[in-house]
């Protein structure tokens, strides 16, 4: 009787290990990194900065992610972490955050935008973009810095926020599965990430300040609904990347500005406003530019 305890005890414990080991194989990271200009309701600077209506649009901020978050969950992620990535990235409040998520809040960050993302993560998300400086009828755009880029190109391509972060993922063999935004980001997004990549369309601007919104239950059913499907065709996306090296160019709105970033050695001017630098890794590079737009900034 002894040994036949025995056995099953054994048998119990050997069922149990292979259980774990199978738990642990399926697990679902999965790295959000939310901007405000794109959430669903947001026109104007007045909702993501200073001005009256940002307590209510900080809260329009929450809810979007709160949506992907349970489209993650939904399709089994089992850790997810959220970077507050607009403006002073103190925007989200922890306590209307979902309380499955891990929030990355304030500033400055080494990654900015993409602080936290690492090689252990399974996926990527980028919630409430918006399209890149100079483009037509999309909301707020602009590129990392609306007073100081007037464009950024990695390799002679210019690129929106989504795919420079994207970049950064792609470093990490990380891929992006879904941008959430308004349709010109929508389609950027798919223009540089390519066609596998999925978008959740909240809005269509009309001009810079205005824009045609879904509703937010409709809004957030349909960033929960692409969240969860993006995730379950995450291998079929593939990670965003560039061959090496990396030639950085980015473009000031003012000659003074360039005046300024020439004082950094290896940093070369391209023209009176545009100014060059080069790296054999994406991540230095992209922490070099991000130096360089600060220098900017202060002229």
């Amino acid at each position: 009787m002894l040994r036949k305890m025995t056995v099953t005890i054994l048998a119990l414990t050997l069922l149990a290990c292979i259980c774990s080991a199978g738990a642990q194989s399926q697990k679902l990271k999965v790295f959000i990194s939310v901007d405000m200009e794109g959430i669903t309701g947001v026109v104007h600077s007045d909702q993501t900065g200073t001005g009256p209506e940002y307590n209510t649009a900080r809260k329009w901020m929450a809810e979007d992610v709160n949506a992907a978050i349970e489209g993650a969950l939904l399709a089994g992620a089992t850790e997810i972490v959220v970077n507050d990535s607009h403006g002073g990235m103190r925007n989200i409040l922890l306590s209307d955050l979902h309380q499955a998520a891990t929030l990355i809040s304030g500033t400055p960050k080494p990654l900015g935008m993409m602080q936290g993302i690492d090689a252990t993560f399974d996926a990527a998300m980028f919630i409430g973009y918006h399209a890149k400086a100079g483009t037509a009828d999309a909301i707020l755009d602009h590129t990392i810095s609306g007073a100081t880029v007037y464009y950024v190109k990695i390799n002679g391509t210019e690129l929106p926020e989504l795919g420079i972060n994207g970049l950064i993922a792609g470093h990490f063999n990380v891929p992006v599965v879904l941008v959430s935004g308004d349709k010109a980001v929508c389609e950027q997004a798919r223009e540089v990430l390519g066609d596998g990549v999925m978008t959740a369309q909240v809005k269509e601007a009309i001009g810079r300040y205005a824009a045609k919104n879904l509703g937010f239950g409709k809004a957030h059913r349909l960033i929960s609904d692409q969240a969860a499907a993006a995730l379950r065709k995450r291998q079929e996306i593939k990670p965003y990347k560039m061959p090496a090296p990396y030639r950085f160019e980015l473009a000031y709105l003012r000659s003074s500005q360039a005046d300024n970033a020439m004082a950094v050695p290896g940093v070369k001017r391209i023209n009176a406003r545009a100014v060059q630098i080069e790296s054999s890794d994406v991540v230095a590079g992209y922490r070099f530019m991000r130096a360089l737009i600060s220098l900017g900034s202060d002229n």
